[in-house]
């Protein structure tokens, strides 16, 4: 089961060589413009309940994209996360929680490239994280059922949008048709969405069971009981990493349907590639190590920035 698992787990982000230099410097620029004002409005809205809350939530979105479930035809998805991280953190932490995730995922784990790292910022991050946190801010003051529905139509949409986002930047990128691009990445998307809005809700509905401060403006996050319960869940996910779904994730299979996959070009260096410790090769305990130092590595870098930007403020 292993091998499968390393080469459905190589492309669930957009590899370097899949979007051209014009449209992944425009990718950058957005995202840069976003990352300003996400440092500047979480300086001027800080709340330092917020910090270990978002190394928690890093943590367990680093966790989560390493699960690919099954989806009919022979696919594979994976948890994005950042609709539940701006939910709980709101949309400028969120967007640094995001932003630490997949930065981290491209350059210890060369899990999606470094040209094309603004890309992936945007369009697992920023896009479906404001998408999802504007359709949940309409019923925020709901009742609980009512949020929670809602929050499963945002989470699906927010997948809906970043695919349509990806299908775009290839067929601008002239990797493929936008005739072939769009409904093949919607098709397959529409599918993924689904697990996105369940794994979503139950986060959610635990958030509400457990710890409902959690989601108000004005009520302190609590012990620290909390954030060590975090952190072994977390772990606990990463322990299932091994047992990933080997069936190709919604990109790599519209990549290898439409022809372009042979396009993906390998990182310029090395140094955990595809989640494994050197030594212990492709093994299901490499796996579970390299998880752990990805989330415990991921939760420190977002706990420092939140010092930092706690300083700043």
């Amino acid at each position: 089961m292993y091998p499968l698992f390393w080469a459905a787990i190589q492309l669930m982000h957009i590899p370097d060589g899949f979007l051209n230099l014009p449209i992944s410097a425009i990718c950058w620029v957005a995202t840069l413009i976003v990352l300003y004002f996400a440092v500047r409005q979480a300086q001027q809205e800080f709340d330092e309940r917020l910090i270990p809350l978002a190394g928690i939530m890093a943590a367990f979105i680093f966790a989560g994209q390493m699960l690919n479930f099954p989806v009919a035809g022979g696919t594979s998805g994976h948890l994005i996360g950042a609709t539940l991280a701006f939910i709980v953190l709101g949309p400028w932490v969120g967007t640094l929680a995001m932003t630490a995730v997949v930065s981290l995922q491209a350059l210890i784990f060369q899990d999606g490239g470094l040209v094309v790292m603004g890309a992936n910022i945007l369009v697992m991050g920023i896009v479906p994280g404001f998408v999802g946190y504007g359709i949940y801010q309409m019923v925020k003051n709901q009742s609980r059922g009512v949020k929670l529905g809602v929050t499963a139509v945002a989470a699906w949409l927010s997948v809906m949008l970043a695919a349509l986002t990806v299908a775009l930047l290839l067929g601008f990128s002239g990797t493929t048709s936008l005739s072939v691009a769009i409904p093949a990445m919607l098709g397959v998307h529409a599918l993924i969405g689904i697990g996105e809005a369940l794994i979503t809700v139950a986060a959610l509905s635990f958030i509400m069971q457990t710890r409902p401060e959690l989601l108000s403006d004005t009520t302190p996050a609590g012990s620290g009981k909390w954030i060590v319960a975090g952190i072994l869940l977390a772990v606990v996910v990463v322990l299932f990493s091994p047992f990933a779904s080997g069936s190709p994730d919604g990109l790599e299979w519209v990549a290898e349907q439409s022809g372009f996959l042979g396009s993906a070009l390998d990182a310029p260096f090395q140094l955990l590639p595809d989640y494994t410790i050197p030594g212990l090769g492709e093994t299901g305990l490499s796996t579970i190590v390299a998880g752990l130092v990805g989330a415990l590595v991921v939760a420190g870098i977002t706990i420092g920035l939140g010092r930092l930007l706690r300083r700043k403020a």
